[in-house]
């Protein structure tokens, strides 16, 4: 065995350790607000968190993970072997900062973490000038813009069902009226993803307005299902209050659903993306400017997300669906929704965006809506400042592992 099948070898097992920490720590931000709104229970979450994470990491998650692999620094000037080093260092580092953070019930962004220490051991290698900083601007660019856009979309939805919902006197006829049209558009946003981000829908090559026919039609005939099935499940219109949360709690569970599919598309770039690198090193003895992520790779990821959720991912779950502010059925569901559109979108984009600041920023977003004391700004500005610890932790901790390794094996 050569330098290079042991790197390889030990990447697999470095990847597999950081979709586990990806799992364990990301799975609040798919199944926090339905726990927490206890419209499943911590068993559920994990079941389903780790079924739909699985399939979103192997059915749609090779698009984000070439940007991740060859986006942040210039292969071109770096010698192949030091990249490998470089990139196991990176996997290695980001691993135990995020299950450090997991212990501790704390939401890091498991993005920031490999994004930092691929940044650290690049500059440690090749100097500032290999660090592609266009590309890192967009990276940071939405580390700051996906908190607040999924904070506007959950208090615009929120907002939405208190306005023209809970404050309306016959709140029931309401919910019925309206929840179909949630449910219409949750179906647009998922099938347009489907079309653009899976193998089978991109080897259709449709047009954009066919595409957008397609959504529109399929979501018509969503809509008309979800209007028989509010009429059945609320069939006395003197309900009240409890009436409504009974709509939004099963209609949460599938907006839950929507979520972990989408991070699992969406974070698994964060465990592969180093490995598929390491791979293409071990294979060619370069790092290629185009090649395939192998499936395999996607299946070990996804297999690491769902066993790391099984295992450690009711710690953090408790801080984001807790603590940060008290949520009910339908501030769950409009904070899955604005959490689940941004990493979908920002997804479709190519851009690594974390998972954690969506679900943290749609949170704060609902909970302002009814007014800035129903938030604990205290266990937000911790989080924050966790959240800015973290690239400089990351990128520290992967150049001493890096230089060490480099010593060792050079």
């Amino acid at each position: 065995m050569d330098l290079y099948d042991l790197f390889f070898y030990m990447s697999l097992f470095a990847g597999f350790m950081m979709a586990f920490n990806l799992g364990a720590n990301d799975v609040a931000n798919s199944m926090a607000s339905a726990v927490g709104a206890k419209a499943i229970t911590v068993r559920q979450a994990v079941l389903i968190a780790g079924v739909l994470n699985f399939a979103g990491a192997v059915f749609l998650g090779s698009h984000v993970t070439a940007t991740v692999s060859k986006g942040i620094i210039d292969p071109s000037r770096i010698d192949a072997t030091v990249m490998m080093i470089g990139m196991f260092s990176a996997l290695l580092a980001a691993g135990v900062w995020v299950l450090i953070a997991t212990l501790t019930s704390l939401p890091v962004s498991s993005t920031h973490s490999i994004v930092g220490a691929i940044t650290g051991f690049g500059i440690s290698a090749g100097g500032m000038d290999v660090v592609n900083w266009l590309k890192m601007g967009g990276i940071v660019m939405s580390w700051v813009i996906s908190p607040f856009f999924a904070a506007i979309i959950g208090f615009v939805v929120f907002s939405h069902i208190r306005r023209f919902i809970l404050y309306k006197k016959h709140f029931i006829e309401q919910a019925r009226r309206w929840a179909p049209f949630w449910v219409a558009v949750t179906a647009i946003l998922i099938s347009l993803s489907f079309l653009y981000k899976t193998p089978i829908g991109k080897s259709l090559a449709l047009p954009w307005p066919v595409s957008i026919g397609i959504a529109v039609a399929l979501s018509a005939v969503v809509f008309l299902l979800a209007r028989m099935w509010v009429n059945r499940i609320v069939v006395n219109v003197e309900e009240g209050a409890e009436g409504v949360e009974m709509v939004f709690r099963k209609m949460q569970v599938g907006t839950s659903c929507y979520v972990a599919l989408s991070q699992g598309a969406n974070d698994v770039a964060n465990a592969i993306g180093p490995v598929a690198a390491i791979y293409l090193i071990a294979k060619e003895h370069q790092l290629l400017a185009k090649a395939e992520v192998p499936l395999v790779m996607l299946v070990l990821g996804g297999l690491g997300i769902a066993v790391g959720i099984a295992v450690l991912g009711h710690k953090v779950m408790a801080t984001v669906g807790q603590k940060l502010t008290t949520l009910t059925n339908t501030r769950g569901f409009a904070v899955d929704f604005g959490a689940a559109s941004t990493v979908l979108v920002a997804s479709n984009l190519g851009l690594p965006v974390s998972t954690t600041h969506a679900a943290v920023g749609a949170v704060v977003g609902v909970g302002i809506a009814r007014g800035f004391g129903a938030v604990d700004f205290r266990v937000l500005g911790k989080i924050v400042f966790y959240w800015v610890l973290t690239v400089p932790i990351a990128a520290f901790t992967s150049i001493l592992i890096f230089e060490l390794l480099k010593w060792m094996c050079l």
